[in-house]
């Protein structure tokens, strides 16, 4: 109120600039373009057809999961017979996902799980065809001896690939390349490949047990075992 006797005109103009600049900011909720959108943490996916019809499947803890699909018109979909709302707001390669809060939402999910957050759609070298094939050829390089090749055949995967990949595909990818970097003797790099695993290797069996859910830590126990040995090997 102070400036209306100063400005007159300038209130209205800052509240529509300020509004403007909302609207810009806010991605539109509309629906997706036709492909797939890989959960954040790559914990699950998003697919969406050219009708607009479209599934998702998520996994949380423990494996615990999310199943959910629907058709999306005018970037919201309506859950069955529920009054559960899932909204698609559209933003570059991302999709973000919510929900009006409904209970019913949380019925196409596990104790554990939840589909709401993040979707992006991978780069060509980040599908989960793309990643396979990288492995594969990875492998071949890798037990022909020619380690410099099959080096950077797999690095690329890790560091572009970082928030698509899921964690335990991450953990194997790590010690596979950390084992690739000894035996091009740069012992440095394999031990900095296999730094964020280190904690977690450093824990006994019933360490693992202890910090994570059944289900996650009998998956992630074979990574870890490996891991513990690479460290060694790498440390000399």
């Amino acid at each position: 109120m102070k400036f209306q006797h100063i400005l007159p005109l300038a209130l209205p103009f800052a509240l529509l600039l300020g509004a403007s600049l909302a609207t810009a900011q806010t991605p539109p909720t509309t629906t997706p373009p036709a492909g797939e959108y890989i959960y954040q943490g790559g914990s699950g996916a998003l697919r969406v057809k050219s009708d607009g019809r479209f599934d998702i499947t998520t996994i949380g803890a423990n494996a615990h999961t999310c199943a959910l699909d629907g058709a999306i018109v005018r970037g919201k979909a309506k859950i069955d017979d529920t009054s559960c709302v899932v909204s698609f707001a559209v933003s570059a390669d991302k999709v973000q996902v919510s929900t009006n809060g409904s209970e019913q939402c949380r019925e196409s999910c596990g104790m554990r799980a939840s589909f709401d957050g993040t979707y992006t759609r991978p780069t060509p070298g980040c599908t989960d065809k793309a990643v396979a094939n990288s492995r594969k050829t990875f492998k071949r390089l890798y037990d022909t001896r020619d380690y410099a090749v099959a080096q950077t055949t797999l690095a690329p995967v890790l560091s572009d690939c970082d928030k698509t990949l899921d964690w335990i595909t991450k953990g194997w990818i790590r010690n596979d390349l950390a084992l690739t970097q000894f035996k091009l003797n740069d012992r440095a790099a394999c031990l900095k490949t296999l730094q964020p695993l280190a904690e977690d290797a450093a824990r006994t069996d019933d360490g693992i047990k202890e910090n994570y859910p059944p289900a996650d830590a009998e998956i992630f126990l074979p990574v870890v075992r490996a891991t513990r040995t690479n460290l060694k090997l790498c440390k000399g």
